[in-house]
C-alpha cells in the first residue's frame, strides 16, 4: 500500500467538498455508564404484566436551515496552475516549484485553506477514530472497537488489518480506500521507527507518531490522486518520477509535523477525546502555510 495510484483528479463542476465528507469532525465519545438500579434503556424493561410500548417511529429529517449555501462547485481548469508548477518540479526538482504548486492546489484547486480543511474533514474524522481505537485498546476499555483477546497471538499484519477494518470500513468511496491505505502505511512506518511496538498496546509517543504519520500520508495521497499523474508524466525518467514523489511526500510530512509541533507548544496535544479536533487544526495550519506560497 505504499504507492498510491494517480488519476486524472476531480474535474470541473463537481462539489469541492463531496457530500460524504464530515461537516465537523468529532471524536468518538465513550458511552456513559448506567446509573445504579436503572437499566440502560428503561423503556426496554416494562413493568411486570405490561406489554412493551411500541417502538417510536423514525424521526423526520430536520428541515434545511435557512441561509445554507449550496455546495461550492469547482471551476474550469481548477488544477491548471498546480500542473504547470508540478511539471516544472518534475523536470527540475526545484523546491520552489513544488511550493508554488501546493499554493495553487489550496488557493485555486480548493478555493482556499478553509475549503481545503473542509475537504479533508474525513482525514480528521478517521484520525479521531484511529486515536480512539488505539487508546481504548491499550487501556482495555470496554468500548474498544478491537478485541485484544481475539487477536492474541495473531501476526502484526492481521492485527493491523483488524484495526483498519474497525477504524475505516469499506464504503465504496475513494476516500475510504485512500484512508485505509494511509492507516496501513502509518503503522508500517511506526514499526520501522519502533520495531518492538505492540499495535494493541502502544505508548503515548507511539500513538502520536501513528496519528501524525496518518495525517501526513493521507494529505500526500489525496494530492497524488488529484494531480500526481501530471508529475509522473512530466518527469524525464521513471526513476526521477519516484524521486520527485518521495521529495513531495517528505515536504508535506515536514510541514504537517511542524503544524503539530506548533499546536503542541500551544497546549493542544493528541490526547484521547480530542484527536480529530487537533488533527483538523493541524491540517488548517498546514493549508494556510501552503496558501501563503507565492504565485
Amino acid at each position: 500500500m505504499g504507492t498510491s495510484q494517480s488519476s486524472e483528479g476531480p474535474g470541473p463542476g463537481v462539489p469541492m467538498v463531496p457530500p460524504w465528507t464530515p461537516a465537523a469532525p468529532q471524536d468518538p465519545v465513550p458511552p456513559s455508564p448506567p446509573l445504579p438500579g436503572i437499566p440502560p434503556n428503561p423503556q426496554a424493561v416494562p413493568p411486570d404484566g405490561m406489554p412493551a410500548p411500541p417502538a417510536a417511529p423514525p424521526a423526520a429529517p430536520p428541515p434545511q436551515p435557512p441561509g445554507v449555501q449550496p455546495p461550492r462547485l469547482s471551476p474550469e481548469k481548477r488544477f491548471g496552475g498546480v500542473r504547470t508548477n508540478l511539471g516544472n518540479f518534475a523536470r527540475s526538482g526545484d523546491g520552489r516549484d513544488l511550493r508554488r504548486g501546493l499554493g495553487h492546489y489550496v488557493r485555486n484547486g480548493y478555493g482556499g485553506s478553509n475549503t481545503a480543511t473542509q475537504r479533508f474533514g474525513g482525514t480528521a474524522q478517521t484520525a479521531g477514530s484511529l486515536g480512539h481505537a488505539l487508546y481504548s485498546t491499550a487501556s482495555g476499555s470496554a468500548d474498544a472497537p478491537v478485541d485484544r483477546t481475539a487477536l492474541a497471538g495473531r501476526t502484526t499484519e492481521e492485527i493491523a488489518t483488524a484495526i483498519i477494518e474497525a477504524v475505516r470500513p469499506v464504503d465504496g468511496t475513494q476516500d475510504a480506500e485512500a484512508e485505509r491505505a494511509s492507516i496501513h502505511d502509518a503503522m508500517s512506518e511506526l514499526l520501522t521507527q519502533f520495531p518492538q511496538a505492540d499495535l494493541l498496546n502502544l505508548s503515548d509517543a507511539e500513538r502520536e507518531f501513528v496519528i501524525e504519520k496518518f495525517a501526513a500520508i493521507d494529505v500526500a495521497r489525496r494530492f497524488e490522486l488529484d494531480v500526481g499523474k501530471h508529475l509522473l508524466e512530466r518527469a524525464p525518467t521513471a526513476t526521477v518520477a519516484m524521486s520527485r514523489l518521495k521529495q513531495m511526500r517528505a515536504y508535506i510530512a515536514e510541514t504537517i509535523a511542524a503544524s503539530f509541533r506548533k499546536l503542541k507548544a500551544e497546549g493542544r496535544i493528541l490526547t484521547s477525546g480530542r484527536v480529530a479536533r487537533v488533527v483538523q487544526a493541524a491540517l488548517r495550519d498546514t493549508f494556510e502555510v501552503f496558501e501563503g506560497y507565492e504565485e
